[in-house]
């Protein structure tokens, strides 16, 4: 006698964990993935490991939605959220093998998951009130949030960094005014944080490299005097004269345009676009500082550092909006001249600049601090947070197995899954920081029943330590999240017992 699997999905699931979760953890490993076309890409993170790996089956979809889910909302979390539904699935096959419904089991789970965002919120603590404790709680959570990347090596100076762009920002959780530019050469402590906004381009020839008391006019216009080639149109003239005069008559218009944007009363004239010679020439002397070919995002984050807005015709002034700033210059980054906007008026305008010894390092080190960024954003609107290195899940897996005994035999076995499955994070991050999970798992079990105490593992030496004393914490959102995702994703897998394959005709 043979009992069918009832889980369809179940095996596809579990190789996606155990392709995913040696990445878990202050001690993970990184995944290098290979494009077809021979790029790069050196990352730890489940949400851009799972988006580049090229697998075709129902259950990646799954993982990879809820780890995307989990990117977006939050910003870090993506590896916890795919090994917990991963475990959550793999305990829900055993379970079913025992005959038991999977409409049990779901219920079960959702038993579980009520529970566990109960202890979350029970165990959360606020410090929004006292200044200083709620900006030292913050770089404790920013360097927490590095302690899985790439850069954890120089997670204290990341961390400061992150918090002075996050605190730029008065309040307001918009990244946007938050520009990260990489740049090669240098080492990753060579990274920094700059007021303003910086345009990767330079000024025009024989123009001031520094102006105080900008009034910048951003274009998305052409400017150039050949119109011809561009709407594909020829024109045949029988001698040189006519020629020279269609030349004539092409300058003098580019000419006036000129003037119509020298007539707007701005001194920085910024365009999407090429500016040629002549029109270059013509701003030098009415002086305007002339900067041309501006990238489209570089062009948008300005706009609204600036509160400028992006114009292409200069007909009607009352339409144009100039952008302001107290100084614009240049600086020099590396070996690249760049040219900074500094003093704009809209709240939290900077930019990180990264510094690297190649362009991969560099990517990671972006992803890194954006995550980090986006964590604390979270925080900025609920400043509820946990403390982290596994005293929350072990926690919820005590408070779950107590629940067990007062539930149903059936519902037993199923909370009784689910604590495991919970269990099974730390423990994962034990095993890649290369230490025996039974022994850590068993001390930090033991050591919950302590009053006043927040036991959790010290990853560096795998021994059990205070949370508190080590300023180990962990953003309650994304704790929330991880268990809504994680059990939302398992009960959709659980519930499909049969494929079929939707030929079309």
């Amino acid at each position: 006698f043979k009992i069918k699997n009832m889980i369809p999905l179940a095996k596809d699931v579990e190789e996606i964990v155990g392709f995913v979760k040696s990445s878990l953890g202050p001690k993970g490993m990184d995944k290098l993935l290979i494009s077809e076309n021979g790029n790069l890409k050196v990352t730890n993170d489940g949400a851009t490991i799972l988006k580049n790996v090229s697998c075709d089956s129902i259950a990646s979809i799954i993982i990879r939605d809820i780890c995307t889910v989990q990117d977006n909302e939050i910003g870090d979390g993506t590896t916890s959220v795919c090994c917990f539904a991963g475990e959550l699935v793999k305990e829900a096959e055993k379970l079913v093998s025992l005959n038991l419904s999977p409409q049990i089991i779901i219920q079960g789970y959702r038993l579980g998951a009520k529970r566990a965002l109960e202890i979350v919120k029970e165990n959360s603590f606020n410090n929004s009130l006292n200044l200083e404790f709620f900006c030292s709680d913050l770089l404790n959570l920013a360097k927490t949030t590095l302690s899985s990347k790439v850069i954890f090596s120089n997670k204290e100076h990341f961390a400061r960094i992150a918090i002075k762009a996050i605190l730029k920002l008065k309040g307001s959780t918009d990244l946007n005014r938050i520009q990260i530019i990489k740049k090669c050469g240098g080492s990753l402590k060579d990274s920094f944080i700059e007021d303003g906004y910086i345009l990767q381009k330079k000024m025009g020839n024989n123009q001031p490299k520094r102006i105080y008391n900008a009034k910048i006019l951003i274009a998305n216009t052409p400017m150039d005097s050949d119109k011809i080639k561009i709407l594909g149109a020829k024109i045949k003239v029988k001698t040189l004269a006519k020629l020279a005069q269609l030349e004539v008559g092409e300058q003098k218009r580019i000419l006036d345009k000129c003037k119509k944007i020298a007539s707007h009363g701005a001194n920085v004239f910024v365009n999407r676009q090429l500016i040629y010679s002549r029109p270059e020439k013509f701003f030098t002397e009415n002086g305007l500082i002339s900067i041309e070919h501006a990238d489209f995002e570089g062009v948008e984050r300005l706009s609204l550092a600036t509160g400028a807005e992006v114009v292409s015709t200069f007909d009607e002034p009352s339409k144009i909006k100039l952008g302001k700033c107290k100084i614009v210059e240049e600086i020099l980054v590396g070996n690249e001249t760049m040219i900074r906007f500094g003093g704009c008026p809209s709240d939290g305008a900077c930019t990180i600049v990264l510094r690297g010894s190649n362009n991969e390092l560099l990517e990671e080190a972006e992803r890194s601090v954006h995550d980090t960024l986006c964590v604390l954003t979270q925080v900025i609107k609920n400043p509820n947070l946990v403390w982290g290195g596994g005293f929350l899940e072990t926690k919820i897996s005590n408070s779950i197995d107590h629940l067990a005994k007062k539930a149903s035999p059936k519902i037993t076995l199923v909370l009784e899954a689910f604590s495991r499955s919970i269990q099974k994070i730390p423990k994962i991050i034990i095993e890649n920081g290369g230490f025996d999970s039974l022994i850590c798992l068993k001390k930090l079990k033991n050591a919950q029943f302590k009053k006043n105490s927040f036991p959790c593992i010290d990853i560096t030496n795998g021994s059990i330590t205070d949370a508190k004393k080590i300023g180990l914490i962990e953003c309650i959102k994304l704790k929330i999240q991880i268990i809504i995702s994680s059990v939302e994703a398992a009960e959709m897998i659980i519930r499909i017992d049969k494929m079929f394959l939707n030929s079309s005709h």
